[in-house]
């Protein structure tokens, strides 16, 4: 009797232990590169066509043309077919190694209204295209994905951002993965595109889009040409960091692989963008970049540290809510936090660089996790953030093999302007703004 009590024992204890590891996650498999079969098209035709900001109430369209005498005009309206205005723009190309680039146009149109769907056609041919603007108040919300290339797992991210309702994307570096593969840019922009072209795309530079050559060829060329921000917009003199604002949000697009010392033009362009940002306007100030400064993950440790030792002083004094980075391809979100512990009055750090990239994805941690650490998973998704009123927002993180609606993690978010931080740095904030 005692040993078949016993073997029942063993038996219901077997059967719990294998129901409990059934129920865990299983990390998905990598999966392929994506194949892009050659198109026949006009030479004139519009490809790998994006959208982004380019100032108050004014959108850049960009797109690329085989042929290079095709104009850089834009007609557009509310209507299909139906164009009430048009505008011209301006157009680059470039070389690099034995590749030479299509004509690559960017037109900006506008005054447009807020939270309006318009129609719009590119070098007065090819298909029509449909955006929708921004609202002009809250609540918006973003879809964020960094280090997305090009493979099997980017088209399940898009595909997954496609379904959520969104105003805008926000990506922290790493887009194409072309690896000085030139053609590379071209099917990224074609994969892109249906998204692109019809919600605004602000990105920032990552690693993967330096393509430098020493002696030969200076960093992010390609980049430069075909992912053009609104960085003379909010007055800095390199792509490679800017700003903007949408609704009630300033936003801060930082560049991980440009200058960024205290003697650097990026340091003293950032103290400038922070002190003309007005709190009553813009309750939320988010910031983004490639590297991160709060990362448990064995990857890449450290090497947001030199950068974090100069700026994250400034995003403090400023109450930056929230800070979304990439490059460690898994997810990770902390506490608010600052100085490498807690803080009430710091910015929640959140790495998204699970796109769906080629190189797979970061699966170690250190072990314990850090005190900040909330939640880390190193699998493909994306995130929304939807910033609902002035003083709240919701986060979500989303499972590429979840069905959208599933959110593998979510908070709630109290703004630094509605919770008392902003009055108790305020002298913090004045010192160092105006340090020369």
């Amino acid at each position: 009797m005692g040993c078949q009590i016993l073997q029942l024992i063993i038996v219901t204890v077997t059967l719990l232990i294998s129901a409990s590891y059934a129920t865990e996650y299983i990390r998905p498999k990598p999966r392929q590169l994506l194949h892009f079969p050659w198109n026949r098209r006009s030479s004139t035709e519009p490809q790998q066509v994006h959208i982004s900001l380019a100032g108050d109430n004014h959108m850049r369209i960009s797109w690329v043309t085989d042929d290079s005498s095709a104009p850089s005009i834009v007609e557009y309206g509310t209507s299909p077919g139906q164009y009430s205005a048009k505008a011209e723009g301006e157009s680059t190309s470039y070389s690099y190694m034995l590749y030479t680039s299509g004509k690559i146009h960017h037109t900006v149109i506008g005054p447009l209204n807020p939270d309006t769907a318009y129609f719009y056609r590119c070098g007065g041919e090819g298909p029509e295209f449909q955006l929708k603007t921004p609202p002009a108040q809250l609540p918006i919300t973003f879809a964020i994905a960094g280090d997305l290339g090009q493979t099997g797992w980017t088209k399940s991210t898009l595909d997954h951002i496609d379904l959520c309702k969104y105003d805008m994307h926000l990506l922290p570096g790493d887009l194409s993965y072309a690896n000085y593969m030139q053609h590379r840019w071209d099917t990224f922009g074609e994969l892109v595109q249906p998204l692109a072209s019809s919600r605004p795309w602000m990105v920032t530079e990552g690693n993967h889009e330096k393509e430098n050559i020493p002696l030969v060829k200076e960093g992010f060329q390609s980049y430069n040409a075909r992912w053009k921000m609104p960085f003379e917009e909010s007055s800095s003199s390199s792509n490679l960091y800017y700003s903007f604002e949408v609704a009630e949000v300033h936003v801060i697009m930082l560049g991980s692989y440009t200058d960024y010392d205290e003697y650097s033009e990026q340091f003293r362009w950032i103290k400038d963008d922070l002190n003309k940002v007005d709190r009553k306007r813009t309750p939320w100030l988010i910031a983004l970049f490639h590297v991160p400064w709060y990362n448990s993950n064995t990857a890449h440790q450290g090497e947001g540290d030199e950068m974090m030792s100069y700026m994250e002083p400034l995003l403090y004094a400023a109450g930056v809510d929230m800070v979304l980075a990439g490059h460690v391809h898994a997810y990770e979100r902390s506490n608010r936090v600052y100085g490498g512990k807690s803080d009430r009055c710091g910015a929640i750090h959140i790495t998204i660089g699970d796109g769906g990239n080629s190189e797979g994805l970061a699966r170690r941690y250190q072990t314990p996790h850090p005190e900040w650490s909330v939640f880390r998973e190193a699998s493909f998704g994306h995130g929304e953030l939807q910033i609902v009123n002035t003083s709240h927002a919701f986060w979500s993180w989303h499972r590429n093999d979840d069905d959208e609606p599933v959110k593998s993690d979510e908070v709630w978010i109290t703004s630094l302007a509605s919770s008392g931080c902003l009055a108790d740095k305020a002298p913090e904030f004045r010192k160092i703004l105006l340090e020369p």
